[in-house]
């Protein structure tokens, strides 16, 4: 069997092996691992010697650690799997062992497998287990004379490792049982082992020093490892910290890599030591004894750090690991100081460390290289957060700031070797923009602590660069304007408020007051006129952001404007295609101060507007597109092209532009567009007469011309018929020239509805043209309908389109009564169809119960807008049995139990619009009324279709009335019962009494309380009391 398994691992693992033979030794192997004594056959292999490859004892000490760790062993079995293991390792790895034999991942294996036995039998059956181990290294009888084993040695400290990352490794997650279970395996070390083991690391380390790094490595690596949670007196003493720092001070001044290795591995165990969880007092102890404030200042002071910072051999790696000491101190001492009281002792040495430490913890911050500075920006935010809370009126706090703020804006600025909007230096970009979000949180802390500070220093730094800008005659390096300009935008998280820097006419706050400022010395010094990219671009960025100072200063928008009409044919694409949009946003924010300028700003982008669809797999083929353009994403660029289209409709709409003028300048920008649009619908008729597919950039090019005309349309006017609005609806003669808008889009969408790209682009166009239509839309409504509620339109595309029709409903209610009337039949026979088609999967699942909530919305807005006859009309009244039986599918379907809500809020809705005037008096006594129902009949019809429709669900063994969603369901098919007691009063208990309750099966007590509760209480009460009557039948 044994030989059997070896060859099949071979096999298994032979890249040269047939492919039919390998496929059955997976099989068999996979076989193997599901045995319950496969580890019987794998101990063997595992330990023969000579020993089999590497590859088999691997695969065989995976199965032994495997039964181990899942139990499959039985105890005395462990026990002898212990003894063999046990037996193995003394031979190749005791004291008379000079040379290794097993490779390092054999070895890791066999310490996994100890370490699996450890966590099972060192509570009771293995109380020697770090004795044993000690033996392997001859540590125990060690004398001046011996030198513990080297080999054995390793292997211990391996284990003791491998121990730590198994029962302490907090990374690791852990179920509460394993948690219990290690800190159980922890307490038995602390009480039995842990002094012999730390006596070992002693000796070891006075052993091997100077001879053999590897060991001095991996004990130290130990000693980091357990120090957080063995008690620290233990390893820390004056040998250890003196062989500490001599492996730093050795690593210091060489480039001897074991040497500069074990400097690295020893500030890893400083720190690890350090990180310790303990009280503020023992935690300042542990800093003074740790001597952390030296080894701070000898490291930044040493040659790797100091000498060669700004050279090509500057140790990146080093100096990381040094910010991070820094910055676990840093977090200790601030943690401390927040902990102690004013007057403790404990203060002042606390702030003494603080104020050594702070100087480096700013040099690391102020590093070049981002990946050093991250690693101090935690403490800093602890350090500002403990500012926040203690500084006010500690001058000594106080004085900490101005640099750190400095050093924060600093870090801001662009380094010498960024390549702005360079496409190569994308991943450098998005890492730099992602630590100044870092940073700017940090800012906002600094003036959180001290408002005024920041007020002065961004202020200050703005208008150095201004003057420097204008005085050097625009002379100067982009990187300082864009660092000024990026601290401006930035500004206005503290000096606006609710989107507002004036109170009236006067500033809001002293930031506020700066700002203004800063804006009027951004715009009189020129320096959008500067010739870097990223400064054009943040000049945009800044006017855009702060619209309230251009509406309090209207006399310097024009010259504003004019530089984003320059930067709209920016050269940089990344300039040209944003501008578009933030152009867009300057327009339509201040466009009641514009005036008549729409022409020249429609002259400027003309040559902007023509629309070029392309394929996305299309960009070498981009004609006039530079290379720059073709490797940004076709559709990204559309949608940009979009903003100018929405731009050149807010600049035309304002009542400063005569409306013939606007009716001129919508019919300029149109008209290419029909023409363009013709010409592609020309050319996709004669593809069908052909025969041929419609060709797919030819569909694009139809979907983007539609989109632009909507864009255009809706930049023009927002306006919602039927809702209050800051804005006016547009002049007829406009509205005019949108129909035609409106008819070519509609002509599109009925010449090519079987495309789901141009329905999309139909559905988007329907809901901006409303605003510039407004009722003129209505009598295209059955077009809109048949074109987007076609035959190959989906579920998902039809709840959309639903959801438009009922914003058109409640907008032109008093108008679209007959339109209503002639479309609804085919319109609901549509709506009929899609959710009666098949389902398959999940998509279909939600895009059904989409269509459905949808559809049930609807009939309640038609309902709730007093246009509830339309069902009921000649023309829709043969239609109206069809739709009670698909609410009364709805209330039956245990599936979709939202849909079996909302139904029965429709049919409460339906008698309380032709049920007639209430005939039950709020206190629950009928009145001397006779029902009057709108609908000859309709009592009777309610009562017979509703009402028995509450028991359905209940009457389904797989309705749980306990569920949450059920209990809603129950809870509006018992509103609907109080409705129709409402409109019916007696006739409705009688009908109770003699059809319903009997073929429910309700009687006596029952039946009496029931109609008691239906009568008498409220409709919060008499729900609470349906669904506990339904759980009580079940």
């Amino acid at each position: 069997m044994e030989t059997q398994v070896e060859n099949a691992i071979e096999i298994a693992w032979n890249p040269h092996s047939e492919p039919t033979l390998k496929a059955q030794a997976f099989d068999f192997l996979t076989q193997l691992r599901s045995e319950p004594q496969n580890w019987t056959v794998c101990l063997p292999i595992a330990l023969r010697q000579p020993p089999a490859s590497d590859v088999v004892r691997h695969f065989a000490l995976d199965i032994v650690n495997g039964a181990v760790q899942s139990g499959k062993i039985g105890q005395q079995e462990l026990l002898s799997v212990k003894e063999s293991l046990l037996g193995y390792i003394r031979d190749q790895y005791g004291p008379h062992v000079q040379t290794v034999q097993d490779s390092s991942n054999i070895q890791n294996k066999f310490c996994e497998a100890i370490t699996r036995l450890f966590v099972t039998l060192y509570p009771s059956e293995w109380t020697t287990f770090f004795d044993d181990l000690l033996e392997l290294a001859a540590i125990a009888s060690a004398s001046i004379s011996t030198q513990p084993s080297a080999v054995g040695t390793l292997f211990y400290l391996r284990v003791v490792i491998s121990v730590h990352d198994e029962i302490a490794d907090v990374m690791l997650s852990r179920s509460p049982e394993e948690q219990q279970r290690d800190n159980a395996l922890k307490d038995l070390v602390r009480e039995r082992d842990v002094q012999k083991i730390a006596s070992s690391w002693q000796t070891i380390l006075s052993s091997f020093e100077g001879k053999d790094s590897a060991i001095i490595e991996q004990c130290l690596l130990a000693i980091g490892r357990w120090a957080s949670w063995i008690d620290l007196s233990l390893i820390v003493n004056e040998s250890l910290l003196n062989l500490l720092y001599r492996l730093v001070s050795n690593g210091l001044n060489t480039e001897d890599t074991q040497q500069t290795k074990l400097r690295d591995t020893s500030l890893g165990t400083i720190m690890e030591i350090l990180g310790k969880k303990m009280k503020a007092s023992d935690k300042l102890d542990l800093i003074e004894v740790l001597r952390v404030d030296d080894l701070v200042e000898q490291l930044t002071e040493s040659p790797p750090l100091h000498e060669m910072r700004y050279s090509s051999a500057y140790d990146t790696d080093f100096a990381e690991v040094v910010a991070k000491l820094v910055n676990n101190a840093m977090f200790d001492t601030v943690n401390i100081l927040d902990q102690v009281l004013e007057m403790d002792p404990l203060r002042q040495r606390a702030n003494s460390h603080l104020k050594m430490l702070s100087p480096y913890m700013l040099r690391f911050f102020s590093d070049e290289f981002d990946e050093i500075c991250s690693s101090v920006i935690p403490c800093l935010t602890d350090l500002l957060t403990f500012f926040r809370k203690k500084a006010n009126g500690d001058p000594e706090y106080q004085s900490m700031l101005p640099p750190i703020l400095e050093a924060i804006i600093a870090k801001m600025k662009y380094d010498e070797t960024s390549d702005w909007g360079s496409e190569h230096d994308q991943t450098d970009e998005a890492e730099f923009q992602e630590l100044r979000k870092r940073l700017q949180i940090l800012q906002q802390a600094v003036a959180a602590v001290d408002e005024s500070l920041y007020i002065e220093t961004v202020s200050a730094l703005v208008a150095q660069c201004f003057d420097t800008f204008q005085s050097s005659g625009g002379q100067m390096d982009w990187r300082d304007i864009d660092l000024a300009l990026h601290e401006m935008f930035l500004f206005g998280q503290l000096a606006v408020k609710n989107g507002h820097i004036y109170s009236k006419t006067k500033p809001i706050s002293p930031a506020a007051e700066r700002l203004i400022v800063m804006i009027s010395k951004l715009i009189e010094s020129g320096i959008a006129g500067a010739s870097h990219p990223s400064v054009h671009l943040q000049f945009m960025e800044i006017c855009v952001r702060y619209i309230p100072y251009f509406e309090m200063n209207p006399q310097v928008i024009a010259p504003v404007l004019e530089r984003f009409i320059q930067f709209v044919h920016h050269p940089h694409v990344k300039v040209k295609t944003r501008s578009w949009y933030l152009l867009h946003r300057f327009i339509k924010q201040l466009r009641p101060s514009l005036g008549n300028i729409a022409q020249t700003v429609i002259q400027a982008v003309s040559d902007l507007l023509p629309i070029k669809a392309e394929l996305p797999d299309e960009g070498s083929d981009a004609g006039e597109m530079s290379s720059d353009e073709n490797n940004q994403s076709a559709d990204a660029r559309f949608t940009s092209q979009l903003y100018l289209y929405e731009a050149v409709g807010n600049i035309c709409s304002p009542n400063a532009v005569p409306v013939e003028s606007q009716v001129l300048y919508m019919s300029t920008v149109m008209n290419p567009l029909f023409a363009d649009l013709e010409q592609q619908l020309n050319t996709v008729q004669e593809q069908s007469k052909v025969g041929n597919s419609y060709d797919p950039k030819c569909i694009l090019q139809v979907h983007h011309i539609m989109m632009a005309l909507a864009t255009l349309a809706h930049g023009f006017s927002e306006w919602i018929p039927n809702r209050t609005s800051s804005t006016n609806a547009p002049a007829r003669e406009v509205s005019e020239e949108f129909t035609k808008a409106a008819e070519a889009i509609l002509l599109a969408l009925e010449s090519l509805n079987s495309s789901l790209e141009i329905r999309t682009a139909a559905r988007s166009s329907f809901t901006r043209l409303v605003g510039v239509l407004g009722n003129r839309i209505l009598p295209q409504l059955p077009r809109w309908i048949n074109g987007l509620l076609s035959r190959t339109s989906s579920k998902d595309e039809m709840a959309m389109f639903i959801r438009l029709l009922d914003q058109v409903v409640f907008a032109f209610k008093s108008e679209i009564f007959d339109i209503l009337n002639s479309l609804l039949t085919p319109f609901l026979q549509r709506v009929f169809e899609g959710i009666s088609e098949p389902v398959s999967g999940t998509d279909d699942k939600v895009q059904l119960s989409e269509l459905k909530e949808q559809y049930l919305g609807f009939i309640l807005v038609i309902l709730g807008n007093d246009l509830g006859r339309v069902f009921v009309t000649e023309e829709n009244q043969g239609n109206f049995d069809a739709l009670i039986s698909t609410l009364e599918m709805f209330t039956k379907d245990n599936t979709d139990l939202p849909s079996a809500k909302l139904s029965f809020t429709v049919f409460s809705k339906m008698v309380v619009t032709w049920g007639g005037p209430e005939v039950v008096a709020a206190d629950g006594t009928l009145t001397a009324a006779t029902p009057e129902p709108q609908l000859p009949g309709f009592n009777q019809f309610m009562m017979d279709r509703f009402s028995p429709l509450v028991w359905s669900l209940p009457g389904n063994q797989e309705f749980n009335p306990k569920d949450a969603q059920a209990r809603q369901v129950l809870g509006e098919a018992a509103v609907m019962q109080k409705t129709i007691f409402s409109r019916t009063g007696q006739s409705y208990i009688t009908y109770l009494q003699e059809s319903e309750f009997k073929r429910v099966g309700i009687d006596g007590v029952t039946a009496d309380n029931y109609l008691q509760a239906l009568s008498t209480s409220d409709a919060k009460k008499f729900k609470q009391y349906f669904q506990s009557l339904v759980q009580s039948l079940r």
